[in-house]
């Protein structure tokens, strides 16, 4: 069985959940290729130390060029701040590996363009990280759409909500600073996610009228003072897209002040006979809607059933975040090998550079208090 070999510049959080589904690769049934963790980059110590446990590892390293220089990895995974996306991402373009790149894909458009022409030009395979579509809900929406059954459709509405911001004492972090997150702020952070299915059913928003929200505009340093938060918190854009011939409202919801929610990625679709939704707050169910004299809704309780590439986990049991972390790796490695056979993929670099397209359009939007049109041939100077 063929083995790949990775490496991870990055070994923080998401570092880390990547070696946690790396090291139960075994988990998946009839998978074909094999994986293996080689080398790991970060400038914490600490960090690095963790990764000790895993015994495919044979590099541990605080120079990412230690890492790139090695002849055996063969795909890199980079869980770095928004800023520093477009240096990194090219410099592992440049030295011959594959790429699984975090969202947004860089600090902005014009990053965003940059990395996925040098992918293009260098003929590298490279998607980005989105994890919760390949929970069963989400791909039982996705299917529930392409059956016709909810006839014509006649909205849409998605988005991914936090409260990790609500708490005003919590320390500042790169994520509030527009020097490291962006301009974009929140929609850096969580837009991807919330575009990923969208794009993929082929749903590009062409007009956006954005609201930006700053909310909590100073935090703790760390030292004893305050720092200033720069970043959008919340982001609501109300946009058109063009389904079947017809324009069709849909909302893009992101947030990191959404009291009430910790971690919650929705989506809903509506239609003439019927409709659509999952939220990953009752991670269980489906619900879908038919009206046939009658208006009713049906709850579904979904198992692990219906996960992309299936595992040895039983099929009453639910997923978790862990899972559709693990689901979204073996797209990244199915499609990269030849058998992703129509399965659901990760985000492709023309869909992580059309999200970026609708970001630069909201801030246009909010800034003049205008509705904007997505111009997805713009070309930054």
């Amino acid at each position: 069985m063929k083995t790949l070999n990775i490496g991870i510049i990055g070994g923080g959080l998401m570092g880390k959940e990547a070696a946690s589904a790396f090291g139960r690769w075994f988990a998946l049934n009839d998978f074909p290729v094999n994986v293996a963790l080689k080398a790991v980059c970060d400038l914490n110590e600490q960090v690095l130390a963790w990764y000790k446990n895993i015994p495919t590892v044979e590099l541990l390293t605080t120079d990412y060029k230690e890492l790139l220089g090695r002849a055996d990895i063969d795909v890199v995974y980079v869980a770095l701040p928004h800023n520093l996306h477009k240096e990194f991402y090219l410099e592992v373009l440049e030295a011959g590996k594959d790429l699984l790149a975090e969202k947004p894909f860089g600090i902005g458009l014009e990053a965003a363009l940059a990395i996925r022409d040098k992918a293009e030009e260098l003929g590298r395979f490279v998607r980005c990280s989105s994890e919760m579509p390949f929970l069963p809900g989400p791909q039982r929406v996705i299917e529930e759409v392409k059956s016709g059954r909810i006839g014509e459709i006649i909205e849409v509405k998605a988005g991914f909500l936090h409260s990790s911001d609500i708490d005003p004492t919590k320390p500042i972090n790169w994520k509030r600073q527009v020097k490291f997150c962006g301009e974009i702020g929140v929609m850096g952070d969580l837009g991807m996610h919330v575009l990923h299915v969208p794009l993929r059913l082929g749903w590009k928003p062409e007009l956006v009228y954005a609201n930006l929200q700053k909310i909590v505009t100073e935090r703790p340093d760390g030292k004893g003072g305050m720092a200033v938060c720069d970043t959008w918190n919340n982001a609501t854009l109300n946009t058109q897209v063009t389904i079947d011939g017809k324009q069709i409202p849909m909302l893009l919801e992101m947030k990191r002040i959404a009291p009430g929610e910790t971690n919650t990625w929705y989506i809903e679709i509506f239609g003439t006979k019927g409709g659509v939704k999952y939220s990953t707050k009752d991670t269980k169910t489906l619900w879908t809607f038919k009206f046939e004299g009658e208006q009713f809704w049906q709850r579904t309780d979904l198992g692990f059933k219906g996960v992309p590439f299936p595992t040895i986990t039983g099929g009453i049991f639910e997923p978790g975040f862990a899972d559709c972390f693990m689901q979204m790796l073996a797209g990244y490695v199915a499609e990269r090998e030849g058998f992703l056979n129509n399965r659901f993929g990760c985000v492709t670099p023309d869909e992580a550079v059309d999200s970026h397209y609708v970001f630069a359009a909201a801030l246009k939007s909010f800034a003049n208090t205008s509705v904007e049109k997505v111009d997805y041939q713009y070309q930054p100077a």
